[in-house]
């Protein structure tokens, strides 16, 4: 088991944001976590990536707790997430994002290598890796925040929301994207309101109610569940 989070509670002042949440995910895995707005669902992200604090709850990360861990010290240990909303540096070039994602990674060789994977996965990147990261397409910001936590080498990707404000046709470029990386060894919990998506290419999905999980199990059998289908996949 590659994360375990154990009766997750966390608060916004006198908000009960999470209210004892339980899921784990295996290692070489996609979970989604499926939900409306407020569901917390980028809240169960921000606490696994530190931001956030649970009161209680636990987080296990390969057998370690890691529930009162530093943000930076969670990222070294091969935790990476890309939020919503892409949060890319506008005004850094593409390749000095990239640089960015870098930071743990001193090993010059080893940094080559990612480039050259992250180049190869996403081509376009290359092409415009001295523009400014402000002017790219919201395809490309989006691809430049995923291509930005693989530089790091990561044994999870937390992605929020990675499919927000695209389009259709770009949708399916991202999660075909998402997949490869999967198929290359890396772990992904990935949160998503394109539901049908996400369950689709996921291994397991839980769905999230008012802070509280209220349906599990395989994708694919969420995906045809009546429930389900009625909540988030338009009957």
């Amino acid at each position: 088991m590659m994360l375990k989070v154990e009766n997750l509670n966390v608060y916004y002042g006198a908000i009960h944001a999470l209210k004892g949440i339980n899921f784990h995910l295996e290692e070489g895995e996609i979970i989604a976590l499926i939900g409306a707005n407020g569901a917390g669902k980028s809240t169960t992200l921000n606490t696994i990536s530190g931001l956030l604090r649970a009161t209680p709850g636990k987080v296990t990360f390969q057998t370690e707790d890691i529930s009162q861990t530093p943000p930076q010290e969670i990222v070294k240990k091969g935790i990476i997430q890309v939020p919503e909303g892409r949060k890319i540096f506008a005004r850094m070039t593409v390749m000095e994002n990239l640089e960015m994602g870098a930071y743990t990674q001193p090993d010059k060789v080893k940094f080559k290598e990612n480039l050259e994977s992250v180049y190869s996965r996403f081509p376009r990147l290359k092409e415009r890796q001295k523009q400014l990261g402000g002017t790219l397409s919201g395809g490309e910001q989006q691809m430049l925040a995923m291509a930005r936590g693989m530089m790091s080498n990561p044994h999870l990707l937390l992605l929020d929301e990675p499919s927000m404000g695209l389009a259709p046709i770009l949708v399916e470029q991202i999660f075909e994207i998402i997949q490869s990386i999967n198929e290359q060894g890396v772990s992904i919990l990935l949160v998503e309101q394109n539901a049908h998506m996400a369950l689709s290419i996921a291994d397991r999905g839980y769905v999230l109610e008012t802070g509280k999980t209220v349906l599990e199990g395989p994708g694919i059998e969420l995906l045809h569940n009546p429930l389900v289908q009625e909540a988030y996949l338009g009957g």
